[in-house]
């Protein structure tokens, strides 16, 4: 089991403030098939102020976009280390099948993500992930990440 500090998820992942949606990886399985993450969802965040004003609910565009970074971070230590810090290519988000939402997701919540990889053909690889608050489950989703070059 390993863990990762937001420094060392900067180094697997393109995204940047305010698009890095994930603070820290928690644990990810010897076999490299399993991580859990989380982000720590607070009020000052810039969606905040348009979704909703005097109602904020963390979008769930967004909540599905963290748990595909999660898996993001999952995808890259798959790979060899040649290929990990091949900067001329990198993971796209290229699907969601099967996404439900069953609670909103508050400024205050910790929102952990549990991804677990299934399959990879022809550099796209495939996950099962899930977002919950407290052990309540907040969004489910089969995602999809795709290994390309860079504005290929």
């Amino acid at each position: 089991m390993q863990t990762l500090k937001i420094y060392e998820i900067m180094k697997l992942l393109p995204h940047r403030f305010p698009f890095l949606l994930v603070d820290r990886v928690e644990s990810v399985s010897d076999d490299l098939t399993e991580i859990v993450a989380y982000k720590n969802v607070t009020a000052n965040e810039p969606q905040f102020t348009g979704h909703f004003p005097g109602a904020p609910v963390m979008p769930g565009v967004l909540i599905i976009e963290a748990m595909a970074q999660a898996c993001g971070v999952l995808a890259m230590l798959r790979l060899p280390e040649e290929e990990r810090t091949d900067k001329n290519s990198i993971y796209y988000f290229a699907g969601i099948d099967h996404a439900r939402f069953k609670r909103v997701v508050l400024p205050g919540d910790k929102l952990t993500f549990h991804g677990k990889y299934l399959k990879d053909r022809m550099g796209i690889a495939w996950f099962e992930g899930t977002a919950t608050v407290d052990g309540e489950l907040a969004c489910k989703a089969t995602l999809m990440c795709a290994r390309r070059k860079i504005h290929e």
